[in-house]
């Protein structure tokens, strides 16, 4: 079995993490691939047995999938290298809240039995690809969790006209919309207001970001259909970010956002569901009179 590793190397508790899994896979004929960064990070730390592991250069790898071992960022990160390859990725949380890297850390090593003994789920989660009507290229215009579009400054907020299959449907006076997934439907969309969907449907969202208007309010659309974007800024630019990473495009540049032709394949524990999540990380429907 190969199994590739990414992780957040600006955490102290990682190495400790990478110890671990080094110890535990051992005498298991696993061999692990490491992210370069990675790999440099355990090699200087001299802590760990290199053996069985190989580097992970240019993303020219195979993989029967991959740990995320950081937190939600590391995982969006981590399935931004997967790409298309279709490796399924079980996410390890050492940061903050985890939603998508849901495996407590003191649970590495149950987690890590039920990958040798394939008792788990694979989720098939959508993602959104974007493309720009001047052929303005992302690194990686995919995002699992969201694509934002934003006033580059702090002072005006910006015009966006947004369109559905072709048809005009709002121009959003605010400082930006958020066109989320699903999966990002607990992330930034969430923080300005768009509902909560579990990750099985088949829709996009979007939500608008301090919207100059009260009655507008977030939309959800099938993710079959096409949403196009047209920006209108007092500075003649604007962000866009694709799961956090972010480029500043000319306002006349429009976007196309579409649902991408491959999914990102996330490992779930048997015993454990989408609204344990909520309740466990959120403390949602949570009663504090009682």
């Amino acid at each position: 079995m190969r199994i590739a590793v990414f992780g957040n190397i600006y955490r102290t508790v990682l190495l400790s993490h990478i110890k671990v899994l080094f110890e535990y896979f051992k005498d298991k004929g696993v061999t692990l691939l490491l992210d370069n960064e990675l790999y440099e990070f355990v090699s200087e730390s001299g802590d760990c047995c290199m053996e069985h592991t190989e580097i992970i250069e240019n993303n020219n790898f195979t993989a029967d999938l991959a740990l995320s071992i950081g937190g939600d960022g590391t995982f969006l990160n981590t399935a931004a290298r997967i790409g298309s390859k279709q490796i399924p990725i079980l996410g390890i949380n050492i940061g903050r809240l985890g939603f998508l890297a849901d495996v407590q850390s003191e649970l590495i090593l149950p987690a890590l039995d039920t990958i040798l003994s394939h008792h788990y789920l694979i989720e098939d989660r959508t993602l959104l690809f974007v493309e720009t009507s001047d052929g303005e290229e992302f690194e990686y215009p995919y995002a699992l969790n969201e694509v934002s579009v934003l006033k580059q400054d702090s002072s005006s907020m910006i015009s966006i006209n947004a369109s559905v299959n072709g048809e005009m449907v709002h121009t959003y006076q605010a400082d930006g919309l958020v066109v989320s997934t699903p999966t990002g439907s607990t992330a930034y969309s969430m923080s300005v207001g768009g509902p909560l969907v579990v990750p099985q449907a088949q829709n996009f969202i979007l939500s608008p970001v301090a919207s100059h208007s009260l009655n507008v309010r977030p939309l959800i659309v099938p993710d079959s259909w096409t949403i196009e974007l047209e920006v209108h800024s007092r500075s003649h630019c604007f962000l866009v970010a694709l799961d956090g990473r972010s480029k500043v495009l000319e306002q006349n540049t429009k976007l196309r956002i579409t649902k991408a032709n491959f999914t990102v394949k996330v490992i779930k524990q048997l015993n454990h569901t989408f609204f344990d999540t909520l309740k466990d990380k959120l403390l949602w429907g949570v009663d504090k009179r009682n």
